[in-house]
């Protein structure tokens, strides 16, 4: 199961739409997919009880139950695991950071956007997390100069998503309709925006495993050495134990008697 966590410590950059649009991007592309809500505003179990779909599943996560959650749900078979966070609880934060595979940075194109991803990414590489950041609510018409610095200033910061989220009515009437920019208009440019970011997410989150896998394999190179003294070491003891009843059960050889002895002795 992949987990994916939208974090930012600045309110209104976008996360609960972004984990919404994700979450139906990834379910469009056949993932069996859950969202957690860690907001206690619960924007994401308003926008489920507006689609009227059990689909894709979102419950609110109180504090301390993400990590027992999420065991439950990969135990279910869910492939995909959305995380919403609140803005001011970091605890919350942290924890959905601590549990994911990778944590998104959503930002708008502003200053104080940049400097709360600044402090984000700091807590993200703190607990050793993978992340990359996303930059949202761009003008659609034009890229001007303020969308360039944002790119540059998060580029240098880190790794940068593409695309980036350009700012349409499609995702305020998805939010309010409990659907999916790729629900709501497939044929518009934002289900295209949310196919291309799939599909970036996707391919880092494979990498990701498969790194994870080739490491694990790395840390014993002679698997099949080890394999075959494991079973030798059972075949030994295996042998022992057959040994051991016959042993226990040997007869004990009879002590010479005291006259049998002093007759060895005349002699």
């Amino acid at each position: 199961m992949h987990i994916i966590a939208f974090v930012t410590q600045k309110g209104g950059a976008g996360k609960s739409t972004l984990a919404s649009n994700v979450a139906v991007a990834g379910h469009l592309a056949g993932e069996r997919v859950f969202i957690c809500d860690l907001d206690p505003l619960q924007s994401l179990v308003k926008w489920s009880k507006a689609r009227k779909a059990l689909d894709i599943p979102v419950e609110h996560i109180p504090p301390g139950k993400l990590a027992p959650a999420l065991a439950a749900l990969e135990s279910r078979g869910v492939t995909l695991a959305v995380i919403d966070t609140p803005g001011s609880d970091l605890a919350a934060s942290e924890e959905a950071i601590r549990a994911a595979d990778l944590c998104l940075i959503p930002a708008r194109p502003n200053t104080l956007d940049i400097w709360a991803s600044e402090a984000t990414l700091g807590k993200v590489r703190s607990c050793g997390k993978d992340y990359a950041f996303l930059l949202n609510q761009c003008p659609p018409a034009q890229q001007g100069v303020r969308v360039e610095r944002g790119v540059q200033a998060l580029q240098e910061l880190g790794a940068l998503l593409a695309p980036l989220v350009s700012t349409r009515v499609d995702y305020q009437d998805a939010i309010r309709l409990g659907l999916g920019v790729g629900e709501l208009n497939p044929d518009g440019a934002p289900a295209r925006e949310m196919r291309r970011l799939w599909t970036s997410l996707r391919r880092r989150l494979e990498e990701k495993a498969k790194l994870a896998s080739e490491t694990q394999a790395s840390l014993l190179p002679y698997r099949s050495f080890f394999d075959q003294a494991i079973k030798a070491h059972d075949l030994y003891a295996s042998f022992l134990n057959a040994l051991l009843p016959a042993n226990l059960a040997r007869p004990a050889e009879k002590t010479p008697s005291k006259d049998a002895a002093e007759r060895r002795g005349h002699s």
